[in-house]
């Protein structure tokens, strides 16, 4: 018997063992590795002017950090889940947490922008792994009624890195200096590697007959409506998520960015509850309601930017919107999906990074040339594709209950 097909024994039996239990300690433990993943890629949203300052480039060149991150997450998402299809998933997934631990230490100790760049790029490519692991592994961990619950615990690192990590980074950074924030990230990286050893069971990786093909996979009803759903999203987020230190500072708001972000994240965890609640049996009025309530939130930071009362309103509203939005996006794909899940969810990740690099760049030229107030707006005008993309993709993509329940027979 070779080595595959004993780790694909095991698989079997560590699948039915954990259908049969929830297993909250091993969700919570990927949901820790979406914290670190997402506290990674955000950061820099609160520690621009710091970290500008220190490594001597404009707020736009240094906001170009989380656009380096995303294209690393877009160049490698696919290719290296390809790659390391046959891989022993735990395995790749501590593969991937040792490259967080090497990228966040790199930039902590950089002096260099160039560097800093560089660790960063290396950092996305990382995450490309985890956040396409994540959906596929939580899935296998558990029985297929408990599916969305599990994916909305395993998720639920996203809206804790906003509500409390990336408001507690800002912190430190005003305190002390950035860097100890991404050397905090590290330690944390080395804790989680030992919890995920000793929390989650080890699955075989796909044989190769097993494999999806890119095109295949792009032709799956519904996979091409969720991918656009997701980069109009995401890219509307990312133009003001970002920028939103140098949004606030104009309006008289620039010591303020923490407890925004506080607000906004704060609000985001109440986000995730409500999905990990309804998501099951609601999932496609939920999508509809986090566009709808996003557009609200821009169209108000639009149009009352200079009353600080409204400005936090905005940002509560728009926390409520989105802090559940990648559960949803990626459940829907991983119903989409069927088998090929592991390839969607790498397709996922790119459209989802792109939209951040494409975030990255509209909003550093909106902000040097007809400047901050031009955020919300931008932000706004991107998004309307991605509420007429869910509304109409009723059959597939985003589908009522009746439709979801008759794919789930069909898989």
């Amino acid at each position: 018997m070779d080595t595959q097909t004993r780790t694909q024994r095991r698989s079997g039996r560590a699948e039915a063992s954990s259908s049969e239990r929830f297993p909250l300690s091993g969700l919570l433990a990927l949901a820790m590795a979406g914290f670190i993943t997402l506290l990674t890629e955000t950061l820099p949203a609160g520690v621009l002017p710091a970290m500008a300052r220190d490594l001597d480039v404009t707020i736009s060149a240094a906001g170009q950090n989380v656009t380096a991150y995303a294209i690393g997450s877009v160049i490698a998402a696919f290719p290296l889940m390809k790659a390391t299809a046959g891989w022993p998933r735990r395995r790749l997934l501590l593969a991937a947490i040792a490259g967080f631990i090497i990228s966040n230490t790199v930039t902590a100790l950089s002096s260099t922008f160039v560097l800093t760049l560089g660790s960063r790029f290396l950092a996305g490519m990382v995450s490309a792994l985890i956040w396409a692991l994540l959906a596929g592994y939580t899935r296998r961990m558990v029985a297929p009624h408990r599916r969305g619950r599990a994916l909305a615990i395993a998720s639920a690192g996203t809206p804790v890195a906003l509500a409390l990590g990336v408001p507690a980074g800002t912190f430190l950074a005003q305190v002390l200096d950035w860097r100890i924030s991404f050397g905090l990230i590290s330690v944390l990286t080395a804790v989680l590697a030992i919890w995920i050893r000793l929390a989650i069971p080890e699955f075989a990786g796909q044989a190769r007959g097993e494999r999806q093909q890119l095109l295949a996979t792009l032709r799956l009803p519904g996979v091409l409506p969720i991918l656009a759903t997701t980069t109009a999203y995401v890219l509307a987020h990312s133009v003001m998520y970002n920028y939103i230190a140098p949004f606030l500072g104009p309006i008289g708001l620039g010591d303020r960015v923490d407890a925004l972000l506080l607000t906004f994240g704060a609000l985001s965890l109440l986000s995730i509850w409500i999905i990990g609640a309804l998501i099951d049996r609601h999932l496609r009025p939920l999508v509809v309601a986090s566009c709808v309530l996003f557009a609200v939130a821009t169209l108000a930071l639009a149009l009352f930017a200079a009353l600080p009362m409204l400005v936090f309103v905005s940002a509560a509203i728009w926390g409520l919107a989105s802090g559940g939005v990648a559960t949803l996006l990626q459940t829907a794909a991983a119903e989409a999906a069927g088998t090929a899940v592991d390839v969607v969810q790498s397709l996922f990740v790119t459209a989802w990074n792109l939209a951040i690099a494409g975030g990255g760049i509209v909003g550093g030229i909106l902000l040097s040339t007809a400047g901050s107030h031009a955020l919300p707006w931008a932000a706004l005008t991107i998004l309307i594709p991605a509420l007429v993309v869910s509304i109409a993709a009723h059959r597939h993509g985003f589908p009522g209950t009746a439709g979801r329940h008759a794919r789930e027979e069909s898989v």
